[in-house]
């Protein structure tokens, strides 16, 4: 036992530069499942607001990470083990059974996993306030420097782990077992035989792709790219393997043709390696371009709704102080606003409130399903959200005339039969709009701007509001017997002239009515919000910032990867490479001639993924940005900028790790060692 525990610390110990990388790959990923853990325990922030929504977030994140690290360690163990296995095979040449030999596999499952979990959860609990005080600083939070452990944080990472290096034991163990002690000992030369380009699967890419582009770009609105979004993502990542397998092939074979480049010292020696690895090359590269990809969306988008929280709340609260009143008819909310109103205007002197460019307005409210300039309106129950009907699903809202000049302070004029209209989202190119069994309305001009609406921010449907000069009879026809599927709001909105701290004292402290609130229920029907946009802000900035936090312990996961691919590819092809290089060097190959063909290998295809991933970036921007409308960012400005920001900061990072590799590769082929 002490034998096969030997071999096995040595055996990694000689191989130090493929096991190092490994050993500190399973322990920052242990690390930063434990960071994901801890913050959804963590007793100061579950304390928080929104924390109940972020938590969720954070375990879903959990479980990608968890499910990213499963995929990726099969990946990265197959360096070790294309490696390793001429070493076993040495062993089983010399007597060694397959029994010992999976004794030793074991013995380094053991070590490898000992060592991940110990330094993984070290230095998560060790860096774990550092990231804690990150995310409060990003959120505005008040800091604490008090120290927690939470035990199920530490518990969770091992019982996730434990599982993923026990299937890797039985994988290696498997691919031991039944080979034979000479494919054993070829394995590592064993290449793969020139391969041709196939065109199936590169014009099977080219349609996933196009298809794919196409489903992004056309999309109408957010709740479809929501819907198709997932879907577009597995067709990105299809096509991009089928893609980069088959045009790395394909490019080998047009480089070989042409004489003028391919009989090149520089190049001639370049081209056939590749060519002879492409199939796998392109494998790699795919899954560099997808993580480089994930990057790029993930911190773009997270960062964009962090930033543009300001933005968010503006678009959901008109003024620092906003109230709602909602019921089911018209006969129930009319007495409960007099009285709630009265309530405020009568109370607020008593918090110190005076009521500043107030504005009031009713609203009535329906789902429509809009076809053309034809709504269909559900008047006994709601219509059924599946795939094909949600991109003419819409919220309208019906305004009256009198209200929209007085909260606008406008001079607008209409006949019964005419509206204004305004879309949050999307466009209406035509000039009446029809509603089934009841009246049709002209559309008389649409507006650019309509005050802030709560029920507009809130909904994932786009919403048309139509301002009207009797909104009562425009729904009076939509009605049915029973008045279902209309409900009717009052809004009010006001500054209130205090500060933080007085505006949280009323917000706080106020609950309109009171006592009485309960004896006004029992006659009527209604329920009433009450929000503050300077308290609000900091909920959005929990739940915006807790996204941005996570779009960025994710995103590092996803580079670090991605980094360690491209360095698990150098190094197994500069071993691949020695012997090719050491002939070339002995008739005659200079150092700086190696660098030279080392450069035109490695930007032949090196930057591939990099301007492929620039490309799905740019065709996933309409789809991603109809998403963050969703959660009230139209501003398409900022999502670009942030978006050409993320992707240059990117590609400088890119060429920083081509460097590094080169010169490991470099190192590898001219001196036979790293």
């Amino acid at each position: 036992m002490k034998l096969y525990a030997k071999l096995a610390l040595d055996g990694m110990r000689k191989n130090k530069q493929l096991y190092g990388p490994y050993l500190l790959t399973c322990g920052s990923l242990v690390m930063m499942s434990y960071f994901m853990s801890f913050l959804v325990r963590d007793p100061i922030l579950t304390e928080m607001p929104f924390m109940g929504s972020l938590k969720a977030f954070f375990e879903m994140g959990y479980g990608i990470l968890a499910v990213f690290a499963l995929i990726f360690l099969f990946y990265t163990n197959s360096f070790l083990m294309r490696r390793r296995r001429k070493e076993f095979g040495l062993y089983h040449v010399l007597g060694m059974g397959k029994g010992p030999l999976g004794q030793i596999l074991l013995w380094e499952t053991i070590y490898t996993a000992t060592v991940a979990l110990v330094f993984g959860l070290a230095a998560g609990a060790a860096f774990s306030k550092l990231v804690e005080l990150g995310f409060l600083h990003i959120m505005e939070a008040e800091v604490n420097y008090q120290l927690s452990v939470p035990p199920q944080s530490l518990l969770a990472p091992i019982r996730t782990y434990l599982p993923i290096f026990l299937l890797l034991y039985l994988n290696n163990w498997r691919k031991i077992r039944f080979s034979g002690a000479l494919t054993l000992l070829g394995s590592e030369q064993s290449g793969e035989r020139p391969p041709k380009a196939n065109w199936v699967m590169g014009l099977g890419g080219v349609a996933l792709l196009a298809a794919a582009y196409y489903l992004a770009v056309e999309v109408a609105d957010p709740t479809t790219a929501l819907a198709w979004f997932f879907n577009a993502v597995l067709m990105v990542i299809v096509a991009t393997y089928l893609l980069m397998i088959f045009g790395s092939v394909l490019l080998c074979r047009v480089l070989q043709k042409n004489k003028h480049y391919y009989y090149q010292k520089h190049h001639f020696v370049s081209v056939s390696s590749m060519a002879y690895r492409m199939k796998r090359n392109g494998a790699g590269l795919a899954s560099v371009c997808i993580l480089a990809t994930m990057v790029l969306v993930t911190l773009s988008s997270t960062a964009c709704l962090y930033l543009g929280v300001q933005d968010a709340v503006a678009e959901r609260y008109p003024r620092e102080m906003n109230f709602q009143v909602d019921a089911d008819r018209m006969e129930d909310l009319l007495p409960c606003v007099a009285a709630i109103r009265a309530d405020i205007d009568g109370k607020a002197p008593e918090y110190g409130v005076e009521p500043r460019n107030a504005v009031a307005w009713t609203s009535r409210t329906l789902v429509g399903y809009v076809q053309e300039n034809r709504v269909e309106v559900q008047k006994t129950r709601g219509y059924a959200f599946t795939l094909e009907a949600m991109p003419h699903m819409n919220q309208i809202i019906f305004l009256s005339l009198e209200d929209y000049n007085v909260m606008m302070d406008t001079q607008e004029t209409l006949a019964a039969e005419e509206a204004l209209l305004y879309l949050n989202r999307g466009s209406y190119p035509y000039g009446t709009i029809d509603f089934a069994g009841g009246r049709t309305y002209t559309i008389k001009h649409q507006l650019d701007g309509m005050i802030a609406n709560r029920q507009a921010a809130m909904n994932v449907m786009p919403t048309m509001i139509l301002v009207v000069a009797d909104p009562d009879a425009a729904v009076a026809q939509l009605e049915n017997e029973e008045k279902q599927g209309i409900f009717y709001s009052w809004n009010y909105s006001f500054d209130t002239g205090l500060d933080k701290a007085g505006q949280a004292n009323y917000w706080e402290g106020y609950t309109p009515l009171g006592a009485e609130r309960e004896s006004l229920k029992q006659l009527y029907q209604y329920s009433c919000v009450m929000e503050s946009r300077t308290m609000e802000r900091e909920n959005f900035l929990t739940l915006y910032g807790g996204l941005f936090y996570l779009g960025i312990l994710l995103s590092v996961v996803f580079l670090f990867a991605a980094v360690l691919i491209l360095y698990y590819k150098q190094i197994s092809e500069g071993y691949e490479d020695q012997a090719r290089f050491d002939i070339m060097q002995k008739v005659g190959m200079t150092k700086p001639e190696i660098r030279k063909s080392i450069n035109s290998q490695l930007l032949t295809v090196f930057f591939l993924p990099l301007l492929l991933a620039g490309c799905h970036l740019i065709f996933a921007f309409p789809m991603v940005q109809k998403i963050m409308m969703m959660f009230n960012l139209t501003d398409t400005t900022l999502f670009m900028a942030i978006s050409g920001i993320c992707f240059a900061v990117f590609a400088l990072f890119y060429v920083v790790v081509y460097r590094v590799t080169s010169n490991v590769y470099y190192r590898l082929i001219s001196g036979g060692q790293a």
